[in-house]
């Protein structure tokens, strides 16, 4: 029998609950998963995934606790967390965490979300995962997955790790998700693709979160609004470049084209702002307006989208 490969799920929504199936579809996984809301759906009756490409599927973690406390070292930790108020996230998967062992992976939405783990695990290897799946969880334990499925993985290099040992331990990694039957990639630039996300992202998430209308609503709400939403994708384009990830300026007129054929949809910011749950702004839009000051790169429509939505954030967070 093949040594058990220990897995911490931390985060159990949509997401979470998608790949923790996706991952305990291989017998060599024990899964340990992070549930709080769910906590006591999933602990008495497991999770069900009802999912346009897999199938209908009820699984039961071999774990399910409240914090990482309650779990072991891990092999591999897992975040699919909403990447809000990141330091505290770090610092509580501590106890799962042994040094030159564990391996982070980050499937979060964002710019600049690995730094905050390599600063908090300064031994340990890191997998960056950018993913397109469409999923939602309005009943706790139970999850309904569509036909989009996808994603992107790839090494956030650590100098502190062998580059061997790391290129080990994303093999493995991609072989589970491989052995779940999910569509991915690995890539050796996944920068590139979380920058690619993020022009997205801070054109969708906060215009939809501010607006608390649809895309389709919005490109049709004024002659300005395209105008608009393609000077805010171009200077993140030029963000990104001073980074040294060398975007296209094609990008936008293919980001247009793809929201332009697809229905008015909504976001997961809209739908937490709506939800009075705090949004994952710093990520977003805080990473980029931080590097665009540090390198002298004018931004201001994202600058005053970031200042409109921080007031935003800051009202709801008052009211929890």
């Amino acid at each position: 029998m093949s040594e058990k490969i220990d897995v911490l799920l931390y985060g159990l929504g949509a997401i979470g609950s998608f790949y923790a199936f996706i991952l305990s579809r291989s017998d060599r996984v024990r899964l340990t998963v992070v549930a709080r809301s769910n906590y006591d759906a999933v602990s008495t009756k497991g999770i069900t995934i009802q999912s346009e490409n897999h199938g209908e599927h009820t699984f039961r973690p071999y774990k399910v606790v409240k914090t990482p406390a309650e779990a072991s070292p891990a092999d591999y930790i897992v975040c699919a967390h909403k990447a809000i108020d990141q330091d505290k996230a770090a610092a509580e998967l501590s106890p799962a965490v042994q040094p030159g062992r564990t391996t982070i992976v980050i499937i979060q939405n964002g710019v600049g979300n690995e730094e905050t783990f390599l600063k908090q695990y300064p031994e340990n290897s890191i997998i960056s995962c950018v993913t397109w799946v469409g999923a939602s969880q309005s009943t706790p334990g139970l999850v309904k997955h569509t036909k989009s499925e996808d994603a992107q993985i790839g090494l956030f290099s650590n100098p502190k790790v062998n580059a061997d040992t790391e290129k080990e331990r994303l093999k493995l990694f991609a072989d589970l998700l491989e052995h779940g039957k999910t569509r991915f990639q690995v890539l050796e630039d996944i920068q590139r693709q979380r920058w690619e996300k993020v022009v997205w992202n801070v054109a969708w998430n906060s215009i939809t979160a501010l607006t608390m209308v649809d895309t389709q609503t919005w490109l049709h709400s004024s002659e300005n609004a395209e105008p608009f939403t393609r000077q805010l994708m171009r200077e993140v384009i030029q963000i990104a470049r001073g980074c040294g990830v060398m975007l296209n300026d094609s990008l936008v007129d293919e980001l247009m084209d793809k929201i332009n054929a697809m229905p008015g949809i909504g976001s997961s910011m809209q739908t937490d702002c709506k939800n009075g749950r705090p949004m994952e702004i710093d990520v977003i839009l805080g990473f980029p307006v931080r590097k665009s000051r540090e390198l002298g790169i004018p931004a201001p429509y994202l600058e005053a989208l970031h200042v409109l939505l921080r007031a935003v954030d800051g009202r709801i967070r008052a009211a929890l």
